[in-house]
């Protein structure tokens, strides 16, 4: 590609914004293909995903010394630039004259005019609403905001504006301290057979194999389940066993398991730092149509419980209507099947309705949680 970091950048973001790549999947295998160092990657991964999940905020800010839309090369260009301006405090000839130096000629003249005069107003930005000052669809906010209450979701939303904290567990695995909670508000004894419905990558599955469960780990495509495979073989896990199967239809009898957990697809409202790109592509129907299909998993996953055993429902999102709702949905079922509903041992679990959540922090994703115990011995 280029030992230019700004010209990789650009180049991520016209590949992000036009051809809908994901970012998490099109920047390191572009970063392959540099001589970048260390330092220079990192550098470039800011740009990239601070300007892809920033780009409402910047946009507003640009927009206003434009008379018409750019092309998308230099709307690439002008969000980082204005990225560097407002958020990374780079001096302003060093991020204007970098960022122009990085775009193809026939755009420079554009990217500097409209530079300079953002680094005019960057240190007192003024914006038309909350949603575009944090740079979140305007339905974001306001669907956290009901279900949250102003004060939460405004600090919430703030938090998932910063990069996202590398947690690693004993075992070196990188997993975020709420999924880390939700394993541990799965009871267990070390031998108990555990379906991990929704495994891939495998971050839950494999922690549960820690602890000494026979964990079956499955996922409905075949090359998410190859990479809990990767994972189990890089932790040389032996009683982690994976499978390729329908959650919706799982191939397990009745009763087969001590422990099911549901971690299910769900819109990612609680974890959006790790995906810049996730706030602009999800959408207000995906989120009933994923609370529809919470409630189908769950569903199937219900009758693989034996009795004395727990059914563990967890969703990396904070609308009510994949938490609370979802919940309220399953309750006369469940309860027809004998499962009476169980409060969270740990601590950072708050009410939330019928369920329960941890809301981001510096240091842990947004979660939601329910969990279940079958009556009977």
């Amino acid at each position: 590609m280029t030992d230019d970091p700004r010209r990789v950048a650009i180049a991520a973001v016209v590949r992000i914004e036009q051809d809908g790549a994901y970012a998490n999947v099109v920047l390191p295998a572009m970063l392959a293909e540099t001589d970048l160092d260390e330092r220079d990657r990192g550098f470039v991964t800011e740009l990239v995903y601070g300007s892809t999940r920033m780009r409402r905020r910047l946009d507003h800010l640009v927009d206003r010394f434009l008379v018409q839309a750019p092309p998308p090369t230099a709307r690439a260009a002008l969000r980082i630039g204005a990225h560097q301006l407002v958020h990374l405090s780079t001096p302003d000839h060093a991020a204007v004259s970098a960022t122009v130096a990085a775009c193809p000629k026939r755009f420079r003249g554009l990217v500097n005019a409209v530079l300079r005069k953002v680094a005019q107003v960057a240190a007192e930005p003024t914006f038309p609403s909350l949603a575009v000052d944090l740079s979140y669809p305007d339905w974001i906010v306001d669907r956290m905001t009901l279900d949250l209450g102003p004060e939460a979701a405004h600090r919430a939303l703030k938090v998932m504006n910063q990069p996202a904290t590398v947690h690693r567990r004993a075992d070196g695995y990188v997993q975020d301290l709420s999924s880390q909670a939700v394993v541990k508000e799965i009871p267990l004894e070390r031998g108990d057979r555990v379906f991990d419905a929704c495994a891939a990558p495998g971050g839950k599955a494999t922690a549960l194999a820690q602890r000494g469960a026979r964990v079956v780990a499955g996922d409905r495509r075949g090359s998410r389940a190859r990479r809990i495979v990767e994972n189990r073989t890089t932790l040389s896990l032996d009683d982690l066993h994976v499978v390729q199967a329908d959650a919706t239809q799982p191939p397990f009898a009745s009763g087969s398991f001590d422990a099911v957990l549901v971690d299910a697809p769900c819109s990612g409202l609680g974890a959006l730092r790790r995906r810049p790109d996730a706030r602009w592509r999800i959408g207000p129907d995906d989120v009933e149509a994923l609370a529809d299909l919470q409630c189908r998993l769950l569903a199937a996953s219900a009758p693989l419980v034996r009795a004395g055993g727990w059914l563990v429902y967890s969703v990396c999102t904070l609308t009510s209507t994949e938490s609370s709702g979802v919940v309220d949905r399953m309750q006369e079922q469940l309860s027809a099947q004998g499962f009476q509903a169980v409060v969270p041992d740990g601590p950072g679990w708050e009410p939330l309705g019928s369920a329960w959540v941890r809301l981001p922090e510096p240091d842990g994703d947004g979660m939601a949680i329910a969990r279940w115990v079958k009556r009977g011995t």
